[in-house]
Order: structure tokens, then sequence, then C-alpha cells
């Protein structure tokens, strides 16, 4: 199951199988179990949430219902609010998923213990069971929840919520007047934003700045647009380092990814829009001024150059790595589950026939990620942020490229790194959700780690 050598030519690595279909991740020596991989138990919760998962009918605000899967009684769930620092503990409960469902925290580096993902870090919560998530809020950020069973039905029919980690000094975030949330998703072919197929009104004094948190939770990218010149201020939950005016420009967010823009309400007090996944906007200013007209920009932002270089940011040397591998995503025919197709390929394997990357705690791992495919794959790593590195071979210029989803289009390759430094199986996978059952996921694995869970229909785990 090994992916290949490691480190600076010929470092061997020595982990055993998958969690798929085989009952157990057996490393070298066995010594943790992902069940013990867990915040402080001792430690009292500073927010402590209930979410119920329910299937049954979602209304959506200006369009027509459809049938799906609710937290708590909506779709998007509720949001969630923690501080930097906070202890967050979510008891959920499966009032009615028949096929089980989880919560994966996307973007946020909880312990593996808390991951979400059926089959690997825990079973399936039933139909009348309960299951709970316990980790600390250490990075603030814009981030989301979702269900990891089953992930491209209940994730596309709804089982997700937005979670928000405000910093714990306000300075160490982009200063903004009003703060707002906005949640993209397709119901039933109708693009929707914060679960309404409408256009959503901020009220904001002229001059104001609005911090607008946009969460991708689709399977597609989204293109982010303003009539009025706007900021990125953050990616993926990440700062970015003085970021400048994007004027004319289109952003594109990652199937999974979220981008903190701001802009600034008009001083005569007119409104501006802020198109978020082009079919719906932000409307930010006089809620009687009329919205002006928005056209989608040809030109993209490119954040390989975007923002100015902070060396602080990042604590550990992406060029020097100490286990390098190669993620070559392709497509064969072939089998899954029986099921003939043509399907996505890592390395010229497919899911769950693809070894894993193993790793060690402590090792910088650096990956060259290339699309030999013809489509766009936002790949998604849990349990860690990543640096990119360069694109192509040309090398980052601007604000740490900081990331968990990323969009890797055909004939494009990344250089990326992370530091291993939160132990325990980890999925790395497409986030077109369909792309990740059709073969193109994958794990990293670190030394010494197990599981007692299992992939497939004996279990009911499909985390896919």
């Amino acid at each position: 199951m090994d992916m290949g050598a490691g480190g600076h030519g010929d470092g061997a690595n020595t982990h055993g199988t998958a969690a798929s279909g085989t009952g157990t991740a057996a490393g070298t020596r066995g010594e943790v179990d992902v069940t013990e991989l867990v915040a402080d138990p001792d430690r009292p919760a500073d927010v402590r949430v209930d979410l119920v998962a329910r299937a049954e009918t979602i209304d959506i605000d200006g369009g027509r219902p459809v049938e799906g899967f609710t937290v708590n009684g909506t779709s998007p769930g509720p949001e969630i609010r923690a501080t930097e620092g906070d202890l967050v503990e979510v008891t959920l409960e499966n009032e009615s998923v028949a096929a089980g469902a989880t919560l994966h925290w996307h973007g946020i580096d909880v312990p593996n213990a808390a991951d979400g993902v059926a089959g690997i870090t825990q079973d399936a919560v039933p139909v009348g069971g309960r299951f709970t998530y316990r980790f600390v809020a250490e990075d603030a950020g814009t981030y989301w929840y979702h269900s990891h069973q089953v992930s491209h039905d209940q994730v596309l029919r709804g089982l997700l919520g937005a979670i928000v980690i405000d910093p714990a000094d306000p300075a160490d975030a982009h200063p903004a007047d009003l703060d707002v949330t906005a949640v993209l998703h397709v119901y039933g072919g109708q693009h929707t934003l914060n679960g309404g197929a409408e256009d959503e009104r901020v009220a904001a004094e002229p001059g104001s700045t609005v911090r607008v948190r946009v969460v991708n939770t689709d399977s597609g990218t989204a293109a982010v647009w303003s009539s009025s010149p706007f900021r990125v201020v953050a990616i993926d939950g990440r700062e970015v380092n003085q970021p400048t005016d994007v004027d004319r420009e289109r952003l594109l967010v990652p199937a999974g990814g979220r981008a903190d823009v701001t802009v600034t309400v008009p001083p005569e007090g007119s409104a501006l829009r802020l198109r978020t996944g082009g079919a719906r906007s932000v409307v930010v200013g006089d809620p009687s001024a009329p919205a002006p007209s928005a056209p989608q920009p040809s030109e993209t932002l490119d954040l390989l150059d975007y923002g100015t270089p902070d060396p602080t940011v990042i604590d550990f040397d992406p060029t020097e790595p100490d286990r390098s591998y190669e993620y070559a995503i392709g497509r064969r025919p072939g089998l899954i589950d029986g099921r003939p197709g043509y399907f996505w390929t890592i390395n010229g394997r497919m899911f769950p026939d693809v070894p894993m990357f193993g790793v060690a705690e402590g090792d910088v791992v650096a990956m060259r990620i290339r699309n030999d495919s013809g489509e766009v794959h936002p790949m998604h790593l849990h349990g860690h942020h990543v640096v990119v590195v360069a694109r192509d071979g040309v090398a980052t210029s601007g604000s740490p490229w900081i990331i968990d989803s990323l969009d890797v289009h055909p004939g494009e390759s990344y250089d990326i790194a992370f530091l291993a430094d939160n132990p325990g199986i980890w999925s790395d996978h497409c986030h077109t959700l369909q792309h990740a059952v059709d073969g193109l996921i994958t794990h990293v694995m670190y030394e010494g780690v197990t599981t007692p869970f299992t992939i497939g229909p004996e279990s009911g785990n499909r985390p896919d």
C-alpha cells in the first residue's frame, strides 16, 4: 500500500494496508488508534452545539421546495460561531437519514478522531444514534461542515452549514464594519445564497467596509466579482498579507473552498453588487438604492502573485522536504466495486486500490500534483493546510498562498508542501464529490496509526 519512496532520494516508507476493505490500517508499530487522537478530554467545552440531521423537504426562499437533508430543520444548517482558542463540542443526532451521517469540519485541522470520515475515523451515525465531535478552534477563519457519509448525495442535497472562527485579537484580521456569510449551494438546479434563490441585501452606511465570507459548498468552481473594486482578505481561513484592490477581475473559488472579500460602500450612500457564484448577489449599501449591474469580467485574479510576501507566516521550509511525492491525476476504463466505467486515477490507480502517502510526524512533505485528465479537480487534503510553492514551475511571489482546497486545471501542475503535524489517517481527494466516488481519493497515513473502522457494504460506511 506504499505510494513509494520519500525524502531526499531513497527513504523508504513502511506502512501497511488501507482502511478500505481490509479491516485495519496497520502501521509499522501499531501504536495509536485513530479513536485516541482527540482533544483534551478533561477540558470543558467553551462552545456547545447540538445538531439534528433529518431527511425532509427543504423550503427554498424565492424558489421551489426540494427533497433533501436538513440540519436543525434548515439547509444550510445553523452557522456555528466560535473564537480562536475555544474548545468546540458538537453533538450530531441522526433523526432520519437512512444511510447514516457524519460531520466533517472542512478546512479545520481537527484531531483525527473528530474528522468525521465514515470508515476511517468513525462509523456512520445510524438513525437514532449520536456522535460527539470535540476540537480546539486553533485557527481563525471561514470554514464549513458537511456529511462525509455518502457525501456525493448528502452534501448535494443539503447536509451542510458554515462555521466561522473569530480571531482572539481582532487586530489579527483585516478590519471591517460588518461581517456577513454567503453560503453558495445548488438545490435541484436552483442556485442559492444562504438557502434562498434570490439576492441578499445588506444595509450598510456610506463609506463602511463589509467583509463577505464566501463558502462554496458545490462541486464546481464559483466566480466572485463586484460592481466596485474589492479586496481578497482571506483564502481558506488564512488572512492575505497586504491585499490590493481587485478591479475588472473575477476571483475563482474552488469547490469546498472559501474566500473572504471586503467591499466599501460608496460614500454617496448608493449600493454595490458583489456577485457570488454568478447567479446570486450580495447587494451592499442603502437598502432603497437600485443595485448596479455587474457584468462578469473576462480576466481572472491570479493568487500566485497577489498580496505581499511574509516569510514569518510559514514555520517550516517547504523547499527542504523530508518526503516528496508525485500525485498524477489521470483517467482510464476500469471497475469500482463491480461497476464498469471510465474512472479517475491517482498515479494510475483507482480507489480503493490506491496506495497511501506515508508520512512520519514532523516531516515536511512535498507533493507535485499534475492533472493529466480533461477536467478541473478541486483537491482537498483533510487535517492540514498546504502551502502552494509553484504552479507549472513558476514560484509564488505574493502573500503566502495557504489553502486546503485547490483547483488543478487540465495540464497544470502544482508544487505544494505541508508540515506533518497532525497524526492520523487523512483523506486526500477531489471535492467534485462524484469524482471521489469514481476513484479520485487516497489518504495521507502517519506511521504507527491504525483504525478499527472499515469501508464497504458490510460496515455500511461509504464516505464518498
